[in-house]
């Protein structure tokens, strides 16, 4: 069965500027990872229900840089821009700053001035169908 993408609708929200300061210390490791230079800040949603990480992800481990936060990312696409979907082990495990119904994007532009957003604004992020499942990934 083929897997479909995944789309996610949510309003726009400030968030508290964590991954604005910690994209620009690790932006070598976020550029390995995701092949892009990202812009140091991420958009925030606010979906109406929880969204859990698909089990394929993209991992930037602690251990990796010496720090103490892995990083989950999961390719997508705003406004046909390709971006990921940055969240941290603690906001997965319902443990950090932000509920499971706030995902943050980032790109290689501040997305707020590329498409004139502000908050209450709505938007749609697509996970594409490879990065959607739910499922445990074959072996």
């Amino acid at each position: 069965m083929a897997e479909k993408a995944i789309v996610l609708r949510g309003k726009v929200v400030s968030g508290v500027g964590s991954f604005a300061y910690w994209i620009g210390q690790l932006q070598d490791y976020y550029e390995r990872k995701t092949g892009m230079v990202l812009y140091p800040g991420t958009l925030n949603l606010k979906l109406d229900s929880d969204y859990s990480l698909p089990k394929k992800v993209i991992r930037l481990e602690a251990s990796e840089y010496g720090g103490r936060v892995s990083v989950s990312i999961v390719p997508c696409s705003i406004q046909g821009r390709k971006a990921f979907l940055l969240r941290t082990d603690a906001n997965e495990n319902g443990q950090g700053d932000h509920p499971k119904t706030i995902i943050e994007i980032a790109t290689d532009v501040r997305l707020r001035d590329l498409f004139q957003l502000q908050d209450g604004d709505s938007l749609e992020v697509t996970i594409a169908p490879e990065w959607a499942t739910q499922q445990a990934p074959k072996r």
